[in-house]
């Protein structure tokens, strides 16, 4: 994220929370180019041939935020906290949807009996890292916040560091840790 005040982002959520609808819209206009950078970059990461594109995920996502009335918004780093988190679900949605049954998903109808009852993981990538991601957030959710920082926004070190209140040597230790983790858990 550009290093932009804090200020006026925190002062334009309060107002839009309060009702004030051209709040809302000169919010939209100050965030919608990072929030386009973060929906790019996460993108980036997922195979060909997505059906979604990074303007409709940020849309989606504005959506998704606007209408948390009940949130009382602290700041700009929690209001891009919160977004992250919003194209984090959208994705995983739209990978549950590409993979459920009323696609098919690759599956065919089996009879089961006790003895071959047998869990399969997800195919879809997204799906394995959110599973993952939900275990590391029960086991310690501060990790989870970097994943979802790092891996969901495309944030630098320094970035997370920052927004997280960690040293930047902290956080790459924590990094580290995080992918051999999941790397454990995926592989």
């Amino acid at each position: 994220m550009p290093a932009e005040p804090n200020q006026p982002v925190t002062e334009l959520l309060q107002a839009a929370q309060a009702g004030d609808a051209g709040a809302a819209e000169r919010l939209l206009a100050v965030v919608y180019k990072e929030l386009h950078q973060l929906a790019r970059a996460r993108m980036a990461h997922l195979p060909p041939g997505q059906t979604l594109q990074p303007t409709a995920l940020v849309h989606e996502a504005y959506l998704r935020l606007s209408d948390k009335s009940d949130v009382a918004w602290e700041s700009r780093q929690h209001f891009f906290f919160a977004a992250a988190r919003a194209m984090r679900d959208i994705l995983v949605e739209q990978a549950r949807r590409k993979a459920g049954p009323a696609r098919g998903g690759g599956r065919h109808r089996q009879e089961l009996d006790e003895a071959c009852a047998v869990l399969e993981p997800p195919a879809d990538n997204v799906l394995a890292v959110h599973e993952a991601l939900e275990e590391l957030e029960k086991q310690d959710p501060l990790k989870a916040q970097i994943v979802l920082l790092r891996y969901f926004s495309g944030l630098t070190t320094a970035e997370t560091a920052e927004i997280l209140g960690l040293a930047e040597r902290t956080l790459d230790r924590q990094w580290r840790y995080i992918r051999a983790w999941l790397l454990k858990r995926l592989g």
